[in-house]
């Protein structure tokens, strides 16, 4: 989930925007711009160049450059492993990942009485289930998904279900994947679920740790949804939520458009509470509640 601060416009005269620290002209702006809308597909507008310019800074200090025109050269640079690192650490530091366990909780709910009910049926039958958290910050989303899944089968971990929780940012992999999470970041959470599916941090730190059944129902991996998406399976439910409110409406519609042929029949698509599907992909959907979609092929419609 990627937000962004809103800041006052900038002076573009003399072609300077930011003659803080370090000089940040308005063709610098635009080259880090046009890189963030390409390999993020986040549309930074003029407003955000005191938001560029505040987390940039930190890094033009780390790697010792005297400007932004230094930094674009070493962006642009795609052939060294530092230019490409950067590159990746930008887009890092230009986006705000905000979650935590059960947001929106009406999903969770449309979740476990409209979808799982099914899907567990399935499961004990043998069969595969498959739910993909395509923008899951530091893990709570998915890890949401597999406390509401144990909240139905506790043994879910004995059966083939599976949890994909993707993130643009290699930092927010990392620690979904270490799964400790301060004791206050639990509060949305049941406490039966807590007592059951967490345990406590040696040390006395106030973490909590997940526990290895619920752990080893996702499985992170780094993926940018302007890339390739390697996954050829279908989804039972899949969840993209406001990440996308920070793309154009011709990004939005192109994800959709990639994200909806990868639904299963009767299959869930949740997004954010500020989002609406766009593009030809509206056509295959049918709402189900509020920012709940189902895939239109298969679905019983009431008379």
């Amino acid at each position: 989930m990627t937000t962004m601060d809103t800041q006052a416009k900038p002076d573009t005269r003399n072609n300077l925007v930011n003659s803080g620290e370090f000089c940040l002209t308005a063709k610098d702006f635009a080259e880090i711009a046009a890189v963030m809308h390409r390999e993020a597909g986040i549309a930074l507008q003029d407003n955000k160049v005191n938001l560029v310019y505040s987390r940039l800074a930190k890094r033009l200090r780390l790697l010792e450059l005297k400007n932004f025109h230094e930094y674009c050269d070493l962006i642009r640079d795609q052939s060294s492993t530092a230019g490409r690192n950067e590159r990746d650490a930008m887009i890092a530091a230009l986006t705000t990942n905000v979650t935590k366990f059960f947001r929106e909780p009406h999903h969770f709910e449309h979740l476990k009485s409209h979808i799982l009910p099914k899907l567990i049926h399935q499961a004990k039958l043998g069969h595969p289930v498959r739910i993909w958290s395509s923008a899951c910050s530091s893990g709570q989303e998915p890890y949401s998904i597999g406390l509401t899944i144990l909240s139905l089968l506790p043994e879910a971990a004995n059966y083939d279900i599976k949890i994909l929780a993707t993130d643009i940012d290699q930092n927010m992999i990392a620690l979904g994947q270490a799964g400790s999470y301060d004791q206050s970041a639990l509060n949305a959470v049941p406490p039966a679920l807590v007592q059951r599916w967490f345990s406590a941090v040696a040390g006395g730190t106030g973490e909590m740790q997940v526990n290895a059944e619920l752990r080893s129902l996702v499985r992170f991996r780094k993926l940018n949804l302007m890339g390739n998406w390697p996954m050829r399976g279908l989804f039972h439910a899949i969840f993209c939520r406001n990440v996308v409110i920070y793309f154009d409406y011709e990004t939005q519609s192109q994800v959709w458009g990639r994200m909806v042929p990868l639904l299963a029949p009767e299959a869930a698509l949740y997004i954010g509470h500020s989002e609406r599907v766009s593009g030809p992909a509206e056509a295959l959907l049918r709402s189900d509640g509020v920012t709940i979609y189902r895939h239109a092929h298969n679905m019983r419609v009431a008379p």
